[in-house]
Formats: structure tokens, C-alpha cells, sequence
């Protein structure tokens, strides 16, 4: 293979936060084993030395780190990780990215991330009275604060980060807020992620699911205040505006499940078994384990071929839409957030965005 890229969970659901919309706290709780603890040494050289047995020479691999929490399986547990990609990687160019909810970050965490080029997303969603209220610890106390300053290290030690935002009824509500504490923070990147309702139909979970009509509330004057700062000389770089911006130029998305078909993930829980997306980690999902399949076995295997084939289902007011070849349902998970039987969000803001947006795109 040419490319791949996965997203391991070395320390599978683990985590020393609570927060009440977890998402992946939701799948495991779909598995007859929710959580298969800390990857050990076994596995993780397994799973290293059969990704680089089916690259290409000069290939390239981009591993991201999730769960969870990835920084719970301990710094040791990364040092190892790069040591052995290193010893079998030959001609083959790596890549690393962690997911993280930064309270664990210290200055050892920070100058390793440096010294390997990682690129982190830290899960901060916006000012101090949003945040603690859904993310917070064991004993219900915000961590607003220790987030800040996992945030300062990295910078201090020039780590490169995305802020990566749960957009909640609650926070659906103030878009312009949110865009204003970005622009006061100076955080440049940010992805914004729809909350999702619950796999078992959690009351908590449920109560602060984007619903299609908030969804194009916030995204359309999220927007405006996105369009303003740019301007003005400004670019804060979001995800769905960067995808959307890439997609008029004529370039595939990067983001999966924009088009409304799934791409080829490798999603590998710590005991070595692999899915085809991160929200389907469950059993009926699994398209094998590294211990024992090759990587273009697992990526050929029946599972997967039929994993991809299954599109996003369309509604009937997808059948007139002028976005419907940009779109296509969207993400099979995703999309119960923007889509419902008779109204669109996404419809919705596409069309007032794209009033200007084809012109933006010329600037890029």
C-alpha cells in the first residue's frame, strides 16, 4: 500500500475524565467488553510489524492516537511505540497525531511531542461555564483550567494543536461567544463536532444532541463571524468551512463520510482488533485482529467491503436538493444531527453559505 492511516486506542475506553457526552463511552457500552485496558507489548509489535509489511517503499503512515484518554497508557507506552516503527519503517514516511483531553500534559509529555512532530487535538469546548458544565472528572469537578494549562505547555514547548469543540444544544445557542473566545484565545485551528445522540438512549446524552434546526442556526452564524474575521485580514481555520472550501476547488475532502459514503479506516481497540470506523467498534463490526491478519487482509476482508457499500440513508427531502451531489445523506452516524424526515440543517446552511463561499474559495 501507498498511504494508510490508523487511529489506535492504546488505552482502549479508559479515561480520567467523566464527560457526559462521551461518544466513545457510549460504544463500549455497546460491546460485550467494554474496555480492554492497556495495549500491551505483544500486540503493539504485531500490529506495527504487519502495517509495514503490506507499504510500499517510500510509503506513508499516519498513526493517530485516541480512546479514551491515549495519555492513560503512559509515556513509556509511546517511547516503545516509535522505537519499534522506527526499527521497521525503512523507507516509509510516518506521521503521528494524539487526541487528548490535556489534563495529563506535563513538560516530559510535551518536549516528546515536540521531539516527534505530533500534532495534537485538545478537547476544549469554548469558556469556562460551557466546559465544566459536560466535562469534568470522577468527582463532577471542572477542568477547564487544567485544560488551559495543558495548553500552555504546549505552546511553551511549540507543539502544534487543533481545539477540538462539542457543539451542544447549550453551546448551539452562542455561536458568536464561541467565535469571539477563539479569536480572544488566539486558537487558530479548531474543529466543531455535533453532539450525538446516544447509541442506548442515554436521557443526558439525548438532552444536548444537536438537532437539524440548531445545527444551521450555529453553523450559519458561526459562519458569519468566520466571514467577518476574514475580511478583516483573519483566517480561523474550521474544519467543515476548510472541507467545504477544498470541495469547490475541486479536491476531495479529508473529512470521512462528507460525501456520504464511508473511507477505508483502520480503527484498532488495545487488544489488537480492528473496525472500520471509530463510532462502530463493536463486535459485529470487527474486521479482525492484527495478531492474526495482515493489513490488506483486513482492509479486503468481507466485513469491511461490506461496511463501505452501506451508504447513509437519504430522506425524502434529500431527493430535491441542490447539494444532494456534494452531500449524499452525509455521515451514517453523523447525520442524525443535521437530518431529519422533512428538514435539512446542512440544506440549510449550505445554502446561505455558499452565496459567498464559491468566492472565498478563490482566495485559497
Amino acid at each position: 500500500m501507498q498511504s494508510a492511516s490508523f487511529l489506535i486506542k492504546p488505552a482502549s475506553s479508559s479515561c480520567n475524565l467523566r464527560c457526559s457526552y462521551c461518544f466513545y463511552f457510549d460504544v463500549s457500552n455497546n460491546r460485550e467488553q467494554d474496555n480492554y485496558g492497556i495495549m500491551d507489548e505483544t500486540t503493539m509489535n504485531a500490529m506495527i510489524e504487519r502495517i509495514f509489511a503490506d507499504m510500499d517503499e517510500n510509503g506513508k503512515v499516519t498513526f493517530g492516537f485516541q480512546g479514551g484518554e491515549p495519555t492513560v497508557a503512559g509515556l513509556d507506552y509511546f517511547k516503545r511505540f516509535i522505537t519499534k516503527v522506527n526499527e521497521v519503517k525503512g523507507s516509509c514516511t510516518v506521521s503521528y497525531a494524539l487526541q487528548t483531553n490535556g489534563t495529563l500534559l506535563n513538560d516530559e509529555w510535551c518536549e516528546f511531542f515536540h521531539e516527534n512532530k505530533f500534532l495534537l487535538g485538545v478537547s476544549l469546548d469554548g469558556y469556562e461555564t460551557n466546559m465544566n458544565k459536560f466535562r469534568y472528572d470522577a468527582q463532577k469537578k471542572g477542568v477547564y483550567y487544567r485544560v488551559l494549562n495543558g495548553i500552555k505547555l504546549l505552546r511553551k514547548h511549540q507543539v502544534d494543536f487543533n481545539i477540538l469543540c462539542v457543539i451542544t444544544k447549550s453551546l448551539a445557542e452562542h455561536p458568536k461567544a464561541l467565535f469571539n473566545y477563539f479569536k480572544e484565545n488566539k486558537f487558530d485551528y479548531v474543529q466543531l463536532i455535533p453532539c450525538l445522540p446516544s447509541l442506548n438512549n442515554d436521557e443526558e446524552m439525548n438532552r444536548e444532541a444537536l438537532t437539524p434546526e440548531l445545527y444551521a442556526s450555529f453553523f450559519g452564524q458561526f459562519y458569519d463571524c468566520w466571514l467577518k474575521h476574514l475580511r478583516n485580514g483573519h483566517y480561523l481555520s474550521v474544519n467543515l468551512f476548510d472541507n467545504l472550501i477544498g470541495m469547490i476547488n475541486g479536491h476531495a475532502p479529508y473529512q470521512c463520510g462528507l460525501l456520504g459514503n464511508c473511507s477505508p479506516q483502520s480503527v484498532v481497540e488495545a487488544d489488537g482488533s480492528v473496525y472500520p470506523c471509530d463510532f462502530f467498534v463493536t463486535e459485529d463490526r470487527k474486521l479482525g485482529n492484527f495478531k492474526e491478519m495482515g493489513l490488506v487482509e483486513l482492509i479486503k476482508s468481507e466485513p469491511s467491503q461490506a461496511f463501505l457499500k452501506v451508504r447513509a440513508e437519504e430522506k425524502a427531502v434529500c431527493q430535491s436538493c441542490q447539494f444532494r451531489n456534494i452531500c449524499h445523506g452525509g455521515c451514517k452516524r453523523q447525520n442524525v444531527c443535521f437530518l431529519s424526515d422533512d428538514y435539512c440543517g446542512y440544506q440549510h446552511f449550505l445554502g446561505y453559505a455558499m452565496q459567498t463561499l464559491p468566492q472565498i474559495a478563490k482566495m485559497f
